[in-house]
C-alpha cells in the first residue's frame, strides 16, 4: 500500500500541485532562515558527516581531524552531521561509536551531534560515576539526515519544477536488461529517452503508475557535453565533461529518503558550510555536486572543495583496509568496535594502548607536512601550523611502525603517576589471573613504571617489564640459566646473602646522585659501596655474580638497574628470593 508521502507526489501530476504539498516547508521561509553571505564575508564552517554503517575507519578520523584543524585555525565552526540515508546499511551503535571516538581524540564539535558528559553525585556530594549521552547543539538541525525528510521534499519539488530532475519508474529487471543490451550502459542523455520515465511517458501514463503505487526514483537531468569546472584547494582546477556523468538518483520512494548526493548538497547549503574537506573518493562526485548547486541557484555560496589523498596500504598498492590491519597486526579503527549485526569484534587504537595525542600526531602527518622539520605536535601546534596547501595530492602510505614510535614518544612525556593510573587496570587483571593482590601503594607503582617506561611503546607492555616486582619468580628462564648461572653461582649467592644481611634497613635504599663534568647525573647506591668491594676482594667477576643475582630476583636476565630492583623489593624480600632461587635452581 503506498504511503501518504507517495500520495502527495502523485498529486503533483494528478492535480499539477506541489510535490509533497502538505508536508513541504515553504521555500521562502527556508531562504529567509538560511540566507548566506558571499564567500569573502562568510564565516568558516566545516562539517564531518560520517555514515553509521559500522566502525569509523582511521581514514575518516583523519578527515575529521583536518576539518577540525582548519576550522580552529580560522576561528570557525566544526559541525558533526550523521548521513544515515542508506537505511539498509545502518548498524546499531555505530553513531554512538563515532561520537565517542571523536571525543576520545579531542576533536571538538561546535555544532551538531556530540557526546554530553555528566557526573553522577551521591548524597555526600561525591562523584561516583560518569555518564555520557548524545546531545544536539545548534540552530541548523536536525543533524541526522533521516530526521530531515520534510526539508528534502521541498528541494526535490524545486528540481522537478525547474526541469532539472525527472521521475523514473524503471525496475531493477528493466535496468539489468538494458545493461545486457547496451555495453557500458549509463543512464544519461543518450539513453534516458529509451527508459520508462516522466520524460518519455504521457501525463496520463504517469498518473496511472503513481495511482497504482508504482515505485520510482527521482533522477537529476545532466545536460550533455558540458565542461564542469571544480576548483579544488589541493588539486587545483579539475575539469570533467558531463558526458561521463550519469543521471544520478536523488530520491527513492521505497524508503522516502534522498540519496547522498541530494542530501549532502541541501544540508551543506542550509548549514552554511563554507568548505567541504573530504576524501579523494568523492572527487568523481564533485562535478555532479557543482551542477546541483547551479540547479538550485546556489552557485554564489557554493562551498570550496578540498579532496584529501587516500591512506594507502603499508605494503603494495591500494587503499588501506581492515584486512591490512588484521594481516599486519595493527588497528584501523580508533576504538574497539563490537558489531551488533554480526557479532564481530574489531580492535581499536585506544584498547591497544595508544594515547589519543599520539594518534592525532601520527594521523596529521599522513598526507600533510608542517612548515618545518618538526615531528612532535600538540593539538594547539597543529592548529597553528596546519594548511591545506601543504596537503599532498598523492596517497600516503600507512606506516604503522611510525605510529608506534609516536606512542612511545608520548608515553615518555606522561608522568609516572599518570602512567601508573593507566597501568592499574592491566596490573589488577594480571594479578587476578595469578590469584595475587596488589600489596604496594600507587606511589610505588609509579616508581616502578618510571624505571621501565622507556622500554615500551604501549601501557599494556609494562606488565612484561615489571611483573617480577609484583609476583616473585617460581620458574627461571632456561636461556638465562645456561648463559648466566655458573657452577659457582650457588656458592656466590650464599656469600652474597651474608654480605647483604649486614646492611641495615635504614641504609638499604640509600642512594646519592653524582654529576660528572658533562653534567650527567648518575646514581651511587649504598649497596654498591658494600657489594663491589666484596667482589673485588674475592676476585670474582662482577658480571658473574650480578647476573646470577638478577636471575634470583627476576627469574631471567632482564630488568632495570639491579639496585633499583632491590630498592623496590626491600631487604627481606630480596634475601628471600635469593634463598628460594638457590634451593630451586639446584634441585
Amino acid at each position: 500500500m503506498p504511503n501518504s508521502h507517495d500520495f502527495r507526489l502523485k498529486n503533483y501530476f494528478l492535480q499539477k500541485s506541489c510535490i509533497f504539498q502538505k508536508k513541504a516547508v515553504p521555500l521562502q521561509s527556508f531562504l529567509a532562515k538560511y540566507m548566506t553571505t558571499s564567500h569573502m564575508e562568510r564565516r568558516v564552517r566545516v562539517r564531518f558527516a560520517p555514515s553509521p554503517t559500522g566502525a569509523l575507519h582511521i581514514g575518516g578520523v583523519r578527515t575529521a581531524l583536518y576539518n577540525y584543524l582548519f576550522a580552529r585555525q580560522h576561528g570557525g565552526d566544526m559541525l558533526l552531521r550523521i548521513e544515515d540515508t542508506d537505511s539498509t546499511r545502518f548498524v546499531p551503535g555505530a553513531e554512538e561509536y563515532i561520537l565517542e571516538a571523536l571525543d576520545w581524540l579531542g576533536i571538538g564539535i561546535d555544532e551538531g551531534l556530540r557526546i554530553k558528559k555528566s557526573e553522577i553525585i551521591n548524597h555526600k556530594s561525591e562523584i561516583i560515576n560518569h555518564k555520557s549521552e548524545i546531545e544536539s547543539i545548534g540552530s541548523h538541525g536536525p543533524y541526522r539526515q533521516s530526521e530531515r525528510r520534510e526539508i528534502y521534499h521541498t528541494y526535490v519539488k524545486q528540481l522537478l519544477d525547474s526541469g532539472h530532475a525527472y521521475i523514473a519508474f524503471d525496475t531493477p529487471e528493466e535496468l539489468e536488461a538494458k545493461r545486457a543490451e547496451i555495453p557500458n550502459f549509463q543512464y544519461d542523455a543518450r539513453t534516458r529517452l529509451q527508459m520508462r520515465n516522466s520524460l518519455t511517458m504521457s501525463a496520463e501514463e504517469v498518473r496511472e503508475l503513481l495511482a497504482n503505487g508504482e515505485k520510482y526514483v527521482v533522477r537529476f537531468k545532466v545536460e550533455p557535453n558540458e565542461d564542469v569546472h571544480v576548483h579544488d584547494l589541493i588539486r587545483g582546477e579539475v575539469v570533467i565533461n558531463s558526458n561521463i556523468l550519469d543521471d544520478k538518483v536523488l530520491y527513492k520512494s521505497a524508503d522516502d529518503l534522498p540519496t547522498y548526493h541530494l542530501a549532502n548538497i541541501v544540508d551543506d547549503h542550509l548549514m552554511e558550510i563554507s568548505h567541504v574537506i573530504r576524501g579523494e573518493e568523492w572527487l568523481p562526485s564533485a562535478p555532479l555536486h557543482v551542477l546541483l548547486y547551479r540547479a538550485f541557484g546556489w552557485q554564489d555560496t557554493m562551498p570550496e572543495f578540498a579532496h584529501l589523498p587516500l591512506l594507502l596500504k603499508p605494503d603494495g598498492n591500494g587503499k588501506l583496509s581492515k584486512r591490512d590491519g588484521d594481516r599486519l597486526g595493527f588497528p584501523v579503527f580508533p576504538l574497539e568496535f563490537h558489531n551488533q549485526k554480526d557479532g564481530t569484534v574489531s580492535s581499536g587504537y585506544r584498547e591497544s594502548g595508544y594515547l589519543p595525542e599520539a594518534v592525532i600526531n601520527f594521523l596529521a602527518l599522513l598526507g600533510w607536512h608542517g612548515s618545518g622539520d618538526q615531528e612532535m605536535y600538540t593539538m594547539d601546534e597543529l592548529i597553528k601550523d596546519f594548511s591545506l596547501d601543504r596537503v599532498s595530492k598523492s596517497g600516503a602510505k600507512f606506516d604503522y611502525e611510525k605510529g608506534k614510535w609516536f606512542n612511545h614518544q608520548y608515553l615518555q612525556l606522561r608522568s609516572n603517576e599518570e602512567l601508573a593510573e593507566m597501568f592499574l587496570p592491566v596490573l589488577e587483571e594480571q594479578l587476578k589471573i595469578k590469584n595475587e593482590k596488589l600489596k604496594i601503594d600507587m606511589q610505588t607503582v609509579a616508581k616502578i613504571v618510571g624505571l621501565v617506561k622507556d622500554r615500551v611503546n604501549f601501557v599494556p607492555e609494562l606488565w612484561e617489564q615489571v611483573n617480577f616486582f609484583f609476583v616473585a619468580p617460581t620458574e627461571y628462564d632456561d636461556k638465562s640459566l645456561k648463559k648466566r648461572w655458573k657452577e659457582d653461582s650457588p656458592r656466590h649467592m650464599q656469600e652474597l646473602l651474608a654480605v647483604l644481611d649486614t646492611v641495615s634497613e635504614e641504609d638499604w635504599s640509600k642512594c646519592e646522585q653524582i654529576t660528572n663534568d658533562q653534567s650527567q647525573i648518575t646514581n651511587l647506591w649504598h649497596l654498591d659501596k658494600v657489594v663491589m668491594p666484596w667482589i673485588a676482594e674475592k676476585e670474582y667477576g662482577v658480571g658473574i655474580v650480578m647476573n646470577a643475582f638478577r636471575i634470583c630476583l627476576v627469574g631471567a636476565a632482564r630488568g632495570p638497574h639491579i639496585w633499583a630492583i632491590t630498592d623496590i623489593l626491600g631487604k627481606a624480600e630480596t634475601l628471600r628470593r635469593v634463598r628460594t632461587a638457590i634451593e630451586r635452581i639446584n634441585s
